[in-house]
């Protein structure tokens, strides 16, 4: 005997809306925050916390097992009547202590510990209308909608394009593949550090080494910088002062090739992790690029590391230093010499992009989203800026470059973003 569809008897989204109207920060299915506390981590930059509803813990622990480091969520906050969404990075890690707790007292650790499994905590600078809101007036038990921890701003996301990597290159590149002990070296600028706490405190957990540089007007976290590097012979940091040449790498405030060479890393065999301004990721393409070009396999092995074997076979150098990089940026638009960086546009052509699902077509030579707003047709977006995520889709084929890091798509199904994509050559969507 078949079986027929049973409807619900009752919908959960039903229970849902009488349960937010007996305890707003109830619900089965939809992630909540409450605002719990403000901390200050410099003078720029403030910590919030948030207490998470039963929704946020389950979904988080089914889909990720908590998060990872470097992971963000995205906050809806109503301002008079008006919904914004951002992105915020989050801070630490599930069930991990966060840096302004006092090491020296035990009690006052574990009882922060306890509470903050079901804390998560973004930092932010009072800048802007939804910064100063949430900085400034949101008032304490403050109810937010949010998404669960995503990105892929991640040492799990570097192993996996890694592996791509390695698929479709010679053997000889296995060498150059990054596994559980690769070093690391994490570059941020101002507010950029935020994603950096829960890397180094994950990568410091698997005894791997940690370089940090961060640029920013004066010291954030200094001592607990210091903290971390007493407790791990693997950590070392850089917090280069833009104000005070005293701290600058290479007699730099800006970073440079110079600035890269003179931490002594061996960076074809580094991954790489940035977060900042267009400007600095644009510096370090540069840099990573004026590195490259000037590489020679016979006399630089400084900058290969444990990799002198492959250096002495003569190794076909498809494999990039740009490859090792893994961006999470942040700003307004994306500057011009950003653009330069990644590639000049001179070798950008008219195509064509077919929408399947709409039956429309567009020509662009530009990014997929500004050519399509000037064709009249208008798709999904958010921040404009590779952030926000909400102009992803998936292509069905052709080839597009990112133009936030210069690199093409392969020619089959893949999930770009809009925003930051340019059509080098016919392109289909699955829109």
């Amino acid at each position: 005997m078949t079986s027929s569809y049973r409807p619900e008897i009752i919908q959960s989204a039903f229970v849902d809306f009488i349960g937010s109207r007996l305890q707003p920060f109830w619900s089965l299915t939809a992630p909540k925050l409450r605002l719990i506390g403000r901390h200050a981590l410099s003078e720029e930059l403030i910590a919030l916390q948030f207490e998470v509803n039963r929704a946020f813990r389950q979904r988080a622990s089914d889909a990720h097992g908590g998060w990872h480091g470097g992971q963000h969520i995205n906050l809806t906050i109503p301002i008079d009547g008006i919904y914004h969404q951002r992105s915020y990075s989050l801070i630490g890690l599930p069930q991990q202590t966060l840096c302004w707790s006092e090491p020296s007292h035990s009690k006052t650790v574990i009882k922060s510990l306890r509470r903050q499994r079901h804390t998560v905590t973004i930092a932010l600078k009072p800048q802007g209308l939804v910064s100063n809101y949430l900085t400034q007036h949101a008032a304490i038990g403050t109810i937010f909608t949010s998404s669960v921890p995503s990105g892929d701003f991640t040492l799990q996301q570097a192993v996996l394009s890694s592996q791509a990597r390695l698929s479709d290159n010679p053997p000889a590149l296995a060498k150059l593949t990054f596994s559980s002990q690769t070093p690391l070296l994490l570059i941020a600028g101002g507010s950029g550090i935020t994603p950096m706490l829960g890397l180094i405190n994950q990568a410091l957990q698997h005894q791997r080494p940690v370089t940090l540089v961060h640029y920013n007007r004066g010291s954030v976290l200094e001592s607990y910088w210091q903290l971390l590097a007493d407790e791990h012979a693997s950590f070392n940091y850089h917090l280069i002062n833009t104000e005070d040449p005293a701290s600058y790498l290479a007699d730099s405030r800006h970073l440079q090739a110079s600035s890269l060479l003179a931490l002594n890393l061996p960076l074809l065999a580094t991954q790489i992790f940035a977060c900042g301004s267009p400007a600095l990721i644009a510096g370090l393409y540069k840099a990573v690029d004026e590195i490259e070009a000037g590489l020679k396999l016979s006399e630089d092995l400084n900058l290969l590391g444990d990799l002198q074997s492959v250096a002495n076979s003569k190794l076909d150098l498809r494999h990039s230093l740009r490859d090792n990089i893994i961006i999470e940026r942040f700003g307004t638009a994306l500057a011009a010499q950003a653009v330069d960086a990644m590639g000049k546009q001179s070798d950008i052509q008219t195509h064509t992009v077919y929408l399947r699902s709409r039956q429309q077509q567009f020509s662009s030579n530009g990014t997929l989203l500004l050519a399509a707003e000037q064709a009249g047709i208008r798709l999904n977006y958010g921040c404009r800026q590779g952030i926000c995520q909400l102009c992803r889709c998936n292509k069905v084929s052709g080839v597009v470059k990112n133009i936030q890091t210069g690199k093409l798509s392969s020619d089959g199904y893949d999930s770009i973003q809009t925003c930051l994509s340019v059509a080098m050559s016919d392109v289909v969507l699955d829109i």
